[in-house]
């Protein structure tokens, strides 16, 4: 039984790797400093979480789009702010030692996508509570977890 588990979360990592990093978000996007500089929409306090863009620019809403698209059920729902961070919702489907792998493998697929910037990917449960936050420091190309 153990085994199982182990191959179904190795096999969950590498799809997701391969998907990540083999295909760009919609053709990946050419950011300009005008994107990278857009300030984030004002959301008032009687907005509801389903209210909420994928992206509050062009190329974080299609990677937002992106990923929940070709996550097969993974990833409930995502969001990119300011090109630089990615919030997750994940499905009941992965499970605790699934989340590690999972958030490695967006962080590689959104620094392929964002380049050359320091990266924050946000993982929530389902019920919307943060479960873990992964960084990506581009100076030493080390990924954190807290």
């Amino acid at each position: 039984m153990i085994l199982l588990e182990q191959i179904r979360k190795i096999a969950i990592a590498g799809i997701l790797i391969v998907v990540l990093t083999v295909t760009t978000a919609c053709g990946g996007s050419t950011l300009t400093q005008a994107d990278r500089t857009t300030n984030p929409p004002v959301i008032g306090r009687d907005v509801t979480y389903t209210e909420l863009e994928r992206g509050n620019t062009p190329g974080g809403q299609n990677f937002g789009n992106w990923v929940v698209q070709t996550s097969k059920g993974l990833i409930k729902d995502a969001y990119v702010r300011d090109n630089n961070k990615l919030g997750v919702v994940i499905s009941r489907d992965v499970r605790p030692n699934e989340v590690r792998p999972l958030a490695k493998s967006l962080v590689q697929g959104f620094r392929k996508n964002f380049p050359n910037q320091d990266l924050t990917v946000l993982v929530y449960s389902p019920d919307k509570k943060l479960i873990l936050t992964t960084q990506y420091d581009i100076q030493t190309n080390q990924v954190k977890y807290s």
